[in-house]
């Protein structure tokens, strides 16, 4: 089989499942992908090709292990791994190996997932960005703060990889850089050893080339393996289009998006399509979130503004 690394997550895990492909040539594909395209692309902050191939050699000769056996995955700079270093974007850790993986990480891993590096993302999943450009031009942001991973999904380098939200950091990268990302409801994915940002409204995903991509991710993260099955939509979707009180800012190019996307969901997939307006009392929403987030940010990041106010 060849050009392993254009496989999707969920077509190289079943085939890595039925032995149709090994999981080192799965990943000698992707690191070479790596090597064509990490100078334009810029996703990667750290690779751990040696450790990865020794456990791709393992997977081969052993049972399959999980849902991720042999997957070669991607980990957000801002989750903590034990056999690669974690700065969280920021100068400040650069030298910084955790003892120990984030508890979804370590899933993962047991899972039967092999995790090839650490990817960019902004300081601190903040504001301040990275140097990863978007696939598809690199003149163009890939969006942020997951950057690193909608960008290495998006240019074939790995077919699963991590991100986080508290705003908008795992939907925004994924439709900039044109591939699935996944957020899952609050509390589903542990967050223990992902450097926090804001402790309410902190939940970790991932992205994928398709929603059982994202599925299988998911599952593996969170311990429910039940989620990696993703059944037929037997019935006709319905689908409500919310226009919140910041339609106003939107770019043309975002309500064309969003015409088309109605389009094909009433001509193609037959659905209806309703507006939903949201009461009056729902306006504050964004500013109510801003203040949540700034204010738990303030606490969250302190200890780097008393002790390193030069640096981040």
């Amino acid at each position: 089989m060849k050009d392993l690394e254009s496989l999707s997550a969920s077509q190289a895990a079943k085939a890595l499942s039925k032995r149709e492909i090994k999981a080192t040539d799965l990943l000698l594909s992707c690191l070479d992908r790596i090597g064509q395209r990490e100078s334009i692309v810029k996703a990667w902050v750290s690779l751990g090709k040696e450790n990865a191939l020794t456990r791709a050699k393992e997977l081969d000769k052993g049972a399959i292990q999980g849902l991720l056996h042999g997957l070669p995955i991607g980990v957000k700079d801002l989750f903590d791994t034990y056999d690669l270093p974690t700065a969280y974007g920021s100068p400040i850790y650069q030298n910084n190996y955790p003892s120990s993986d984030a508890v979804s990480v370590a899933l993962m891993r047991q899972a039967g997932g092999i995790i090839l590096g650490k990817t960019v993302t902004t300081e601190f999943a903040s504001f301040k960005g990275g140097i990863t450009t978007n696939p598809h031009n690199k003149k163009h942001t890939p969006g942020g703060s997951s950057s690193g991973s909608a960008a290495a999904v998006a240019d074939f380098m790995v077919p699963l990889a991590t991100g986080s939200q508290t705003a908008g950091s795992i939907i925004r990268p994924a439709s900039y850089c044109g591939v699935v990302g996944f957020k899952p409801s609050l509390g589903k994915v542990s967050i223990a050893g992902a450097k926090s940002l804001s402790i309410s409204m902190d939940v970790l995903g991932c992205f994928g080339r398709s929603v059982e991509d994202v599925a299988l991710g998911i599952a593996a993260m969170s311990g429910d393996h039940g989620l990696a099955t993703v059944n037929d939509l037997h019935n006709k979707p319905r689908i409500g289009i919310c226009k919140t009180a910041n339609w106003s800012h939107a770019q043309k190019e975002t309500t064309t998006a969003l015409a088309v996307a109605r389009h094909a969901a009433e001509s193609i997939c037959k659905g209806s399509v309703s507006d939903q307006k949201l009461p009056k009392a729902c306006d504050g929403l964004t500013q109510a979130q801003t203040n949540i987030m700034m204010s738990e940010m303030s606490r969250s990041l302190l200890f780097e503004r008393v002790h390193y106010p030069k640096k981040n």
